[in-house]
């Protein structure tokens, strides 16, 4: 898997690191489990989805986080992405809306003796009482970028949101500066919808 990462241009050693270290076989359903490895989405239950390795690698490369960042996790799904920035070295907050999957996930943080913060509800709105973030990453697909995420970073911060209609979303790398963003838009992926009151209805 890490080969193929390698192949299609992920060159942080920080990523690649973190991703050989995750055993993504711990974040799929039992029948999946021979496919774990594949660069695929697979099912995880709740009409969601474990992202496949390369979107993963792709999207944590563009975040360019730092060992001690402080980074929200905008739909903690299996848990596998909140894993990878941990194994990083961040500070990772993650927000959830199926309570069924959160509780799975914490499960899992436990098991592997992470100190991940979570919580259910709305992660469109963000996590204020922590912000601001070094680093935020949505792993749904969004019709705009949410201005609560936004003004949620911190001078320096960078926010990797998928935003476009219900069929494909171009991920956007936004970076503050002060109080002026500049916006990045890179290739097209194929997520979730991004539900919630700055998401999908």
């Amino acid at each position: 898997m890490i080969s193929l990462l390698e192949t299609k241009g992920i060159s942080d050693p920080n990523v690649l690191a973190a991703m050989a270290k995750v055993e993504r076989h711990l974040f799929v359903d039992s029948p999946f489990v021979n496919r774990a490895y594949e660069d695929s989405a697979l099912p995880i239950g709740y009409e969601q989805t474990i992202s496949q390795p390369y979107t993963v690698a792709y999207m944590t490369q563009a975040l360019a986080c730092k060992p001690g960042d402080k980074v929200l996790e905008v739909g903690t799904g299996s848990g596998y992405q909140a894993v990878v920035l941990a194994k990083m070295g961040c500070r990772v907050f993650t927000i959830e809306r199926h309570l069924g999957l959160l509780s799975e996930a914490r499960k899992m943080f436990d098991k592997l003796n992470l100190r991940i913060a979570s919580k259910g509800g709305d992660g469109t709105v963000g996590w204020s009482e922590f912000a601001p973030f070094d680093g935020i990453i949505v792993t749904a697909g969004a019709p705009d970028v949410p201005e609560s995420l936004k003004q949620q970073l911190a001078d320096g911060g960078r926010l990797v949101i998928p935003v476009g209609d219900r069929e494909v979303q171009k991920v956007m790398v936004i970076r503050r500066t002060g109080d002026s963003f500049v916006t990045e838009e890179t290739f097209g992926f194929k997520f979730v919808p991004l539900v919630g009151k700055n998401g999908w209805s």
